[in-house]
């Protein structure tokens, strides 16, 4: 379980906060619209009403405390990047701001976020790999030169076992397990011989595994 603050209660703090919650977490929430807050009071393990421009607001938190600080302001730059800032000066662990373009992505950065997100170019990058490759379900990056994917298991693969196939030093992705539903299996034995039609988890680097996600399958 960890501690999170989210300021900013629009769809997208809103939506964050519950699934934060639904994972069992801790959550506080910040919000200058007390019917916002009010909203989520049930939902949230904590709920205050107040300005994320006031460092005083922010200190009287605890900021030190929480493991990671999302900014989900939308709509005011300046809001945004003052909050950002002042929860690094705080000394906030890590602040991931969420950003409505390019320029906003820029100087969120600048100011010492730690992540930003652009929730639909997030999106749009990651719908333009999963359907334009032969065989992916899924995809999700984790760093710009590392990526996590789900695809179906090449023919070429089929009826061979993981030594067998070579898959690290042929593929440079490691497989990390086998789909069966909702289910993921860990693939711990380099004896498991990939069977037609499975679902596997394969990380590693971006670039190759957007290769293998086009093998035929």
């Amino acid at each position: 379980m960890k501690s999170f603050l989210v300021i900013g209660l629009g769809r997208f703090g809103l939506h964050l906060t519950r699934r934060l919650v639904e994972l069992g977490n801790e959550v506080m929430v910040v919000d200058q619209d007390e019917e916002h807050v009010a909203r989520m009071a049930s939902v949230a393990t904590a709920a205050c009403v107040g300005d994320c421009r006031d460092e005083q607001v922010l200190a009287a938190l605890g900021i030190r405390n929480f493991d990671v600080c999302f900014v989900c302001v939308r709509d005011d730059l300046q809001c945004s990047l003052e909050a950002t800032n002042n929860l690094k000066e705080l000394g906030a662990k890590c602040v991931v701001a969420r950003a409505d373009n390019e320029n906003q992505i820029k100087f969120l950065k600048k100011i010492g976020a730690d992540f930003v997100i652009h929730t639909e170019m997030d999106m749009a990058y990651r719908a333009a790999i999963r359907f334009s490759a032969r065989n992916a379900f899924d995809y999700f990056e984790l760093t710009p030169k590392y990526a996590v994917f789900e695809i179906e298991t090449p023919i070429a693969w089929e009826g061979r076992t993981v030594l067998e196939v070579d898959v690290r030093r042929k593929y440079n992705v490691n497989i990390l397990g086998v789909k069966s539903g909702d289910e993921i299996v860990p693939l711990l034995n380099p004896e498991y011989r990939f069977q037609p039609d499975a679902h596997l988890i394969v990380a590693g680097d971006k670039e190759a595994g957007i290769r293998l996600m086009d093998e035929e399958a």
